[in-house]
């Protein structure tokens, strides 16, 4: 479960000439305060880290931190009190990671914390997974982001993101030229905006993660991502997985996925995949030298087309986790596995 992380707090003034006695008194001030702030909820700082998960915490208490990183998912009581703590942001503008994932927010804190996102420039990282209310109202929340912002990860996941909410993403990505981490998925309603978000990622170099699982991906997705793959040179995972409409999207848009040289994380699983997915996946999977992990589970076409997919894992040198299950195997491909195991990598697991 989420918690809420302090990477520094500031106990003291920071000044080097802050060696007289008043600036020792100020500082042993601000320690006793600390340490109360501690002792009420029973918690100790450890490696400058503080967890709070499931403190009860009140606006009261985030009020008193001076912080960078400030992890406060996982409690209700955000949840329509938002705008009291993001009032506080001008005093937070060093804030490097915000998460807020299942606060409960409303529609009242969603706008506040877009007003509030202006003030804190230097923001590294956003996460707002479960949160019903950012659906609809992303453009409230991140229209106050500029080009050149430092914005690496931006988590989304299950917001009820509309379908002019993806668009909005797409216009969007052009300005994180910093972005590293984007995950949209469990949002199924932005699949009729891909075009745009696709659009989008061919200005996001830097990316290296994308997660679209379960995003309710109609077949042409495949075909629309493809165009982006050859910008996202530094993408090292994948995750198109739970997109059931997918199937039969890669028989004749598989080739652009060897693009992605550095790919090494392939999720796959449970998108109806077709014996001719199989198929074009088995000329284009063995190319990426970079994978680690790879999972096809629960495409039950697996069954009957994958030997020689399998005969070709030995072509992935840095191939560690193989999951192909509940795929239907058929005897004779299962016997092909067993022939097979002794050409896969070392330290390989197969499931």
């Amino acid at each position: 479960m989420a918690c809420m992380n302090l990477q520094k707090v500031k106990l003291g003034a920071n000044d080097p000439g802050a060696n007289t006695l008043s600036s020792e008194m100020q500082l042993g001030s601000r320690m006793e305060k600390n340490d109360q702030f501690l002792q009420t909820l029973g918690k100790k700082i450890v490696n400058k880290c503080l967890d709070l998960n499931s403190c009860g915490l009140t606006t009261a208490d985030v009020r008193k931190m001076d912080l960078e990183e400030l992890d406060i998912s996982w409690n209700d009581f955000v949840g329509g009190n938002l705008p009291s703590i993001t009032q506080q942001m001008h005093v937070t503008s060093k804030l490097k990671v915000l998460r807020l994932a299942s606060c409960r927010l409303t529609t009242e804190d969603v706008q506040a914390l877009g007003e509030a996102l202006e003030m804190i420039p230097e923001l590294e990282e956003l996460n707002l997974s479960w949160n019903s209310k950012v659906g609809g109202n992303l453009p409230l929340i991140l229209q106050k982001f500029q080009k050149g912002s430092k914005i690496h990860v931006l988590e989304l996941m299950d917001c009820a993101l509309t379908s002019e909410d993806g668009a909005f993403v797409g216009r969007l990505l052009p300005k994180l030229q910093s972005l590293e981490v984007l995950d949209l998925s469990i949002n199924r309603n932005i699949g009729g905006s891909l075009n745009s978000i696709a659009q989008g990622l061919q200005s996001a170099s830097t990316l290296k993660v994308l997660k679209l699982h379960s995003c309710g991906l109609p077949q042409k997705s495949v075909k629309i991502l493809d165009a982006a793959f050859r910008y996202l040179g530094e993408l090292r995972k994948l995750d198109l997985s739970c997109n059931k409409e997918l199937g039969g999207g890669f028989e004749d848009a598989s080739a652009p996925l060897v693009m992605l040289k550095h790919l090494e994380v392939l999720d796959l699983h449970q998108c109806s995949l077709t014996v001719d997915d199989i198929m074009s996946l088995t000329q284009v999977i063995p190319l990426l030298s970079n994978l680690q992990e790879l999972d096809l589970s629960a495409n039950k076409n697996m069954g009957s087309s994958s030997e020689n997919l399998l005969s070709r894992l030995r072509f992935l040198p840095a191939l560690k986790s193989l999951l192909i299950n509940n795929c239907a195997l058929e005897s004779e491909t299962f016997t092909a596995l067993g022939e097979r195991i002794a050409q896969i990598p070392e330290g390989t697991t197969q499931r």
